[in-house]
């Protein structure tokens, strides 16, 4: 009896992917439940559990699109689990037992070639079993290579790149005079990749885009955390950011400017319809391995420093490792970005259909400007500059300018989030 591996429902919106990686060779044994592939679709990478137990077989390959609901591959049931917790190994055939030498011969036996190994590290490292048989059999180090599979995972792709620039001989990478070598290489462009570009495409050729940008002083905040980080970290177990000053900032100015906070949608009649929202759901854009996801913390304005700070950590590690689901990076109605943390100075950010704004926070340095404490002097103070893109459709200019200036009010004076002022 034989059960097949079909590809499940993601999300509504989602109707094909790409398999990223087969974790269970073609022929392996596998238990139910245990992960047999990983799907990378336009939203999110996720893994694919065995329906049944039994012998595996491979019907797509890796890097194939297949539509949800199509089978990829198929489970004998009938097959006997082999001995052990796993499928032997395949072993190589035993050589040919050479026929008797002259006795004169007998003392100088003709040497024999040592097989060549793969480094012992190769065990530790993520990769497709196509790929660690690949390296195993040409005696690469895994450890050298980059993967760019699922979770960083070594694709048999990655193997084989990697051979062809670092063998030697004919089927070496050309070089030019000096020993520089001029290589191409052509990679396909992930679901995900693809997603992230049609939607900035579509926000800048719908949307009036407009970007406002002010400047704050964060001098108190530090000045804050410093004070208080030690005691922050031992009450709550969680280090005390600059996000959260930030996520607490935008929800109090959301509040005051409710348009910020809506979307442009279509209406009963099929006219443009402004929809609001009364919850801020603040999407922080995190890089993952795969691209840029806008994981969201629901009803931001109702969660304390600790709740902002514990959430936005757990999304930025799971977010990293691919672990965030379709539903997380769904419905947000704000977005934050840092592009600080990358070194930006300053940016205009696009914004995330179909929000009507986003909020980029940029790297703080020190510059000359009228100190605070006393006024006529100059001082090097800590300033970031911050960037409101926001679409003209549904946001006025004095609206968007006045909610920028009430977010650098609240971080240039903390003690107003605490009052709610």
């Amino acid at each position: 009896m034989s059960t097949q591996i079909v590809i499940p429902n993601v999300g509504e919106s989602v109707t094909s992917g790409v398999i990223a990686a087969w974790t269970v060779a073609d022929g392996a044994y596998v238990e139910r439940d245990e992960t047999v592939l990983e799907l990378e679709t336009d939203k999110v990478t996720m893994e694919v559990p065995a329906p049944a137990s039994g012998i595996v077989k491979h019907i797509a390959a890796e890097g194939d699109e297949v539509d949800v609901g199509a089978a990829v591959g198929e489970i004998d049931e009938s097959a006997a689990k082999p001995a052990g917790d796993a499928a032997p190994a395949p072993q190589a055939p035993a050589p040919a037992k050479a026929a008797p030498a002259p006795a004169a011969a007998a003392s100088a036996p003709a040497p024999t070639p040592a097989p060549v190994t793969a480094p012992a590290s190769n065990a530790d490292v993520k990769a497709t079993p196509l790929a660690r048989k690949l390296a195993d059999d040409k005696g690469f180090d895994l450890g050298s290579i980059t993967g760019t599979g699922a979770s960083g995972r070594i694709r048999e792709q990655d193997v084989l790149a990697y051979i062809q620039t670092h063998q030697d001989g004919a089927n070496a990478a050309p070089a030019i005079s000096g020993g520089i070598a001029r290589e191409v290489s052509v990679e396909r462009m992930s679901p995900m990749r693809q997603a992230i570009a049609s939607r900035l495409v579509e926000a800048q050729q719908t949307a009036a885009m407009l970007t406002t940008f002010n400047e704050v002083d964060m001098g108190a905040v530090m000045d804050m955390r410093k004070l208080h980080k030690e005691a922050f970290a031992d009450k709550h177990g969680i280090n005390l950011g600059f996000m959260s000053f930030f996520v607490k900032a935008t929800t109090q100015a959301l509040q005051k400017f409710p348009l910020i906070n809506s979307y442009i949608i279509k209406g009963d009649n099929g006219k443009p319809a402004i929809e609001k929202h009364t919850y801020n759901d603040i999407a922080i854009a995190v890089s993952g391995k795969k691209g840029l996801v806008v994981p969201v913390i629901r009803s931001a304005e109702t969660l304390s420093f600790a709740g902002i700070e514990s959430t936005i950590k757990d999304m930025a590690l799971r977010a990293r490792d691919g672990k965030i689901t379709l539903e997380e990076m769904q419905g947000g109605t704000f977005t934050i970005t840092n592009g600080g943390i990358f070194g930006s100075l300053m940016s205009t950010p696009i914004l995330n259909p179909p929000q009507a704004a986003i909020l980029g926070m940029h790297g703080i340095k020190k510059r000359a400007i009228e100190d605070p404490n006393n006024p006529g002097t100059i001082a090097l103070r800590p300033m970031m500059y911050l960037a409101l893109s926001y679409d003209h459709r549904i946001v006025d200019g004095a609206e968007a300018v006045q909610f920028l200036v009430s977010i650098k009010d609240a971080i240039e004076d903390p003690a107003r989030l605490m009052l709610d002022l």
